[in-house]
């Protein structure tokens, strides 16, 4: 068989990838202009109020009274709580996290169908920290056309300060970001002084590094590629939305035919727009709004305020680009007066869900009671009969008191005529009104005996239920078992 020469394959493989198209291509870094103007300046109070709330709410003090964290806002793994100002969350009301989880979707349902990806554009954590991130850029290398020039220029000490104390800045910011983070879930004055005195344990260096990397490479290299390609909410937020929902949208009609534009021209056959790339230079993704709506368009409307300073510039009628539904992007074209939809189908049905659970968690939350009972009957054996023919029942039972008090409490049965109780351990003289010590904030274990006369006993399972009182006699809590017998 012959044989293809080294040389000649070489340079048949050197054609064929002249000639074959590239699947891939290179990234290409975006270079946002600052712009100033109404959306800008939301964006500010936006990420100002965000990164206050973040960074200042460990440091709230709530006082819980002695031997209880004194922190507003910690969960506490170590101690299995969450503390959220006067409500305390214990390990089995683990459906409160359920139902916030619940709600913030469904919030964010709502906030899509009526006003698009307003959430990507101004309160995601990814969009507050890249605009901070970006804020210190624009300080240190300057606007777009000077950060431009430096990555161009070759080495200088000039280039070096500047992205040395950029990305210095950068680490403070992502280490106090990650330093917060744990915060939340370890005291903070406490964590604050071991971290710097290296007294903390070897997780907490763990996660503080973890989140202080993920801070940085996300918001300091990542930028908009993290929306792009690794946030999964734009391949479905369309889902969410109608021809009435609110988006930043280039209206065609009123700017085509797009063109350079001199003083003193006449705007007679052709369109207001005239190709600045304004708002492709501001855009923080680094799209044409003018292509249509796009997967890397996050709603932040800082090409609105970019178009509208041109506009100013030549005279013409502000908001080229806009908050536009596509149903009044067309009543526009026809010179008819737009509309603002707000109740429709799915923003009713967004809204309802959103009333109902919230409705739910505040009912459940307000009429939880303090106290707890779990009861589990002994498998091994499921009775013993005594000596004088009476049966036998053991139960190990948990009362878990959730206020800060010892209290002495009463543990009472009925169900089952002339049946008594006794702990485990403690002698044997049964009683139908047990005494039990509940230690506060905590979880009482207790093995009690209930003791049955056979003639009172009239099938193999009988319903048995266990109630608590105070010693007043009022009812606390209560838990239904069986008393098991002979078929």
């Amino acid at each position: 068989m012959n044989q293809m020469a080294p040389e000649t394959k070489n340079r048949a493989d050197a054609m064929l990838g002249l000639l074959a198209p590239s699947l891939y291509s290179d990234h290409v870094k975006v270079y946002p202009r600052a712009v100033t103007g109404y959306f800008r300046n939301i964006k500010w109070a936006i990420l100002v109020a965000c990164l206050a709330v973040y960074y200042i709410a460990p440091w709230i003090r709530w006082d819980r009274g002695p031997n209880a964290p004194n922190q507003a806002l910690l969960l506490d793994m170590e101690g299995r709580r969450g503390y959220f100002f006067w409500i305390e969350i214990w390990p089995q009301e683990v459906y409160y996290l359920t139902g916030l989880l619940i709600l913030g979707a469904v919030a964010l349902f709502l906030a899509t169908a009526l006003f698009g990806r307003v959430w990507c554009g101004y309160t995601c954590p990814q969009t507050v920290w890249t605009d901070l991130f970006m804020l210190v850029e624009r300080w240190i290398e300057g606007d777009r056309n000077a950060r431009m020039k430096l990555d161009q220029q070759p080495f200088s000490f000039n280039k070096a300060w500047r992205k040395t104390a950029k990305h210095a800045v950068w680490l403070l910011i992502a280490a106090a970001t990650g330093g917060a983070w744990i915060m939340y879930f370890q005291d903070a004055p406490t964590v604050t002084r071991e971290i710097f005195t290296g007294e903390a344990g070897s997780g907490t260096y763990f996660f503080f590094g973890l989140f202080t990397g993920t801070t940085y490479l996300l918001a300091g290299w990542a930028r908009e590629q993290v929306c792009t390609y690794m946030c999964p909410w734009p391949r479905f937020q369309a889902a969410m939305q109608d021809e009435h929902t609110l988006a930043v949208t280039y209206q065609g009609w009123r700017g085509e035919t797009r063109g350079k534009h001199k003083a003193g021209e006449s705007w007679e056959g052709r369109g207001d727009c005239v190709d600045c790339r304004a708002c492709v230079n501001v855009c923080p993704t680094g799209i044409d709004i003018r292509d249509g709506m796009q997967l890397e368009c996050i709603g932040c409307g800082l090409c609105i305020d970019a178009c509208d300073e041109i506009m100013a510039k030549v005279d013409r009628p502000q908001r080229l680009i806009d908050f536009v539904s596509i149903a009044n992007l067309e009543r526009r074209a026809n010179k008819q007066p737009a509309i603002l939809k707000l109740l429709r189908t799915r923003t009713a049905i967004y809204a309802a869900m959103l009333v109902l659970v919230a409705a739910i968690m505040a009912g459940t939350l307000l009429t939880r009671s303090s106290w707890e009972m779990n009861v589990l009957h002994d498998r091994a054996p499921l009775y013993v009969t005594l000596s004088d023919g009476s049966l036998r029942n053991g139960y190990t039972i948990k009362l878990l008191n959730k206020t800060r008090d010892e209290r002495k409490l009463y543990l009472t049965i009925e169900g089952i005529p002339q049946a008594a109780m006794f702990l485990a351990g403690e002698g044997d003289e049964p009683t139908t009104r047990l005494p039990l010590v509940v230690p506060p904030d905590n979880v009482g274990d207790y093995r009690v005996f209930v003791k049955a006369p056979r003639p009172m006993i009239k099938e193999s399972s009988t319903t048995l239920r266990f109630n608590v009182v105070d010693e007043q006699g009022r009812r606390l809590t209560g838990y239904k078992s069986t008393f098991n017998a002979p078929n």
